[in-house]
């Protein structure tokens, strides 16, 4: 096993968990080749570390490894449907929930809302069990990279780890957001324009925020001056 990329899955399960982005359920993979990857164990994120060892899956298989919760069937499905997806994750945000309990998904009211591109709404809350439930989602969501299970979570992806959990801190911001407008007044969009515009370095500005949720990581573990 990649000892780097090992590391880098624990990390990023304890940088959603710091994040207050998952409670007792959630999880994170990692492709390693085009028919494999990695999978966090199913124990609550922020309970993770070095000595843990993620879960090896296999794309194309038809039958789940032993101690593998059925939901990774969820993570395969987006992998195998575009190559271009290095990594998944699950959680549970607080806020996204209460925009799926409206029947909707958060607005891109601002820039890095507009990141995400277009959020597909399930409106099944049933928890995914097997693989033929797993594709009908991700064959639902067309061209987005997020996806909101009414009552039940959402998913997030990208090219890898940072771009997967960056999406999911966005993705709770945006609620965020929407919901504090909406209680004031009629939130107004961005304009399409300026969404692509935002879109468009993506790929660019979705690293440097997991970069910052990173370092909150950090600052929870540093040392205070007396202790020093």
């Amino acid at each position: 096993m990649d000892n780097d990329l090992h590391r880098e899955l624990i990390d990023a399960a304890r940088v959603l968990a710091q994040a207050g982005l998952v409670d007792a359920f959630g999880h994170v993979s990692v492709r390693t080749s085009p028919t494999s990857a990695l999978l966090t164990p199913p124990r609550p994120l922020g309970s993770l570390g070095a000595g843990d060892s993620p879960l090896a899956l296999t794309t194309d298989s038809n039958e789940l490894p032993a101690g593998a919760p059925k939901e990774a069937w969820l993570h395969l499905a987006v992998m195998e449907r575009d190559s271009n997806v290095g990594a998944v994750c699950r959680a549970q945000p607080r806020a996204v929930a209460a925009i799926a309990a409206l029947g909707r998904v958060p607005a891109a009211l601002n820039g890095h809302a507009a990141m995400l591109g277009p959020v597909a709404l399930h409106p099944d809350s049933q928890l995914v069990r097997n693989r033929d439930a797993a594709e009908a989602i991700a064959e639902s969501v067309g061209s987005a990279q997020a996806v909101v299970l009414r009552g039940n979570g959402a998913v997030t992806w990208g090219r890898d780890i940072a771009e997967a959990v960056a999406r999911m801190w966005i993705l709770e911001r945006s609620a965020e957001l929407d919901l504090r407008a909406s209680a004031a007044g009629s939130p107004i969009e961005l304009p399409t324009v300026e969404q692509e515009w935002w879109r468009e370095r993506a790929s660019e500005l979705l690293p440097r925020l997991y970069r910052f949720l990173e370092t909150l990581l950090q600052d929870q573990h540093r040392p205070s001056l007396g202790d020093e």
